[in-house]
């Protein structure tokens, strides 16, 4: 009978934390169009403080960093540090394209779709070979980054704004393998399917606005 009972409180307990986890994230997802629009970007401020909010303060970009995350824990293997290291590294690539002036048509609906195949990825536990998902990010990566470079010399030091926001990204992507590698153990990793079910439509919204 006492076995019975801790097994039952032990399930209860996990179903109540994996319940608080998924409300939790809801709330997160459901928040962000809110800040959709909240790029900072005026006049002369800059620097290391300014590159770490930007990355944060932008809901596109915020959710296709932490989906890179979440989806590289959902692979597994090398994938869980292989696509959050290549990710902002390639980021550096489109920023330099965006600081030089370089053309690059169709840079909002990249990373609109950034947010709709990473979180569809994730819905649907696609786990494709590590290089086709390697490619998948780079693609979205140098969307991300020409973003964040067109706008980078406006900052008062470029190289301390450039610092900052690879920075926060990184630190994006830790919590989105945290939440990953957690969820993933949960009613077999039901609970990170629905997450990227939540994130997906953030890319229609931004496709449509």
């Amino acid at each position: 009978m006492t076995r019975q009972v801790d097994g039952k409180r032990t399930a209860a307990g996990g179903a109540g934390s994996s319940l608080l986890t998924l409300a939790l994230a809801a709330v997160f997802v459901a928040g962000l169009p809110a800040i959709a629009e909240a790029h900072i970007t005026q006049d002369s401020a800059g620097g290391f403080v300014h590159g770490f909010l930007h990355p944060l303060s932008g809901a596109d970009h915020l959710l296709a960093m932490f989906s890179v995350g979440l989806w590289g824990a959902q692979m597994g293997g090398r994938s869980v540090w292989s696509l959050p290291i290549t990710f902002p590294l390639i980021m550096v690539v489109g920023g330099v394209l965006g600081i030089a002036g370089v053309p690059l048509p169709g840079v909002e609906v990249g990373i609109a779709l950034s947010i709709l195949v990473l979180g569809a990825a994730i819905a649907f536990s696609w786990k494709p070979q590590e290089w086709v998902a390697l490619a998948i990010i780079s693609v979205f990566a140098i969307c991300h980054g020409y973003a964040h470079g067109a706008e980078l010399p406006i900052a008062t030091d470029p190289a301390d704004y450039a610092i900052g926001f690879v920075v926060a990204t990184g630190m994006i992507h830790i919590f989105g393998i945290l939440v990953g590698l957690y969820a993933g153990r949960l009613y077999n990793g039901k609970l990170a399917r629905i997450l990227g079910a939540m994130i997906a439509p953030g890319g229609v919204y931004f496709l449509m606005s």
